[in-house]
């Protein structure tokens, strides 16, 4: 009879859960690195406006320090977001390695409970082989005792034909 592992389906459940945290927190990386592509696109606008405000009028000037002292505050805006988003991320992962650490206890069990099955296994093979090997010694034994007796008869009948022949 094949190994049934009686926590199978507890086992599949956490399976799945962990492969939908899996999701969970590549979704959450996605979110991030998005976030990353947004303050990188800011620090580029922040630097593009620093070096058309080098070549521009004077009389733009008020308007160029309007516009990057508002891009700053979108950079710090991002990097906040950003740090929110990597809060939740850190938590994502976190709830990964507890679903990981749930599943491997799950399969170190059911491997310690597979091994048992192996040996219980083993053991009835053996307790059957031995009790083969001991009903072919005891048919071996009965049929030598058959032999024997056979011989004792044949023995005892010939001594007996001999000795009524003698008494003749």
């Amino acid at each position: 009879m094949p190994f049934v592992y009686r926590l199978q389906k507890i086992l599949d459940f956490r399976i799945r859960k962990k492969e939908e945290q899996l999701m969970a927190v590549l979704k959450a990386q996605q979110a991030v690195h998005e976030q990353e592509e947004r303050i990188r696109q800011n620090e580029a606008e922040i630097q593009q406006t620093i070096e058309s405000k080098k070549t521009a009028d004077f009389r733009m000037m008020e308007y160029y320090d309007k516009y990057l002292h508002h891009l700053w505050d979108k950079a710090d805006a991002l990097e906040a977001e950003r740090q929110r988003l990597q809060a939740i991320l850190d938590e994502e992962k976190q709830k990964l390695v507890k679903c990981e650490q749930e599943v491997k206890v799950l399969e170190k069990h059911k491997e310690k409970q597979k091994d048992a099955y192996i040996e219980e296994e083993k053991k009835e093979e053996l307790k059957r082989f031995s009790e083969i090997g001991v009903q072919r010694f005891f048919i071996r034994n009965r049929e030598e005792n058959e032999e024997l007796e056979a011989e004792i008869q044949k023995i005892i009948e010939e001594t007996e034909a001999e000795g009524i022949e003698e008494w003749k």
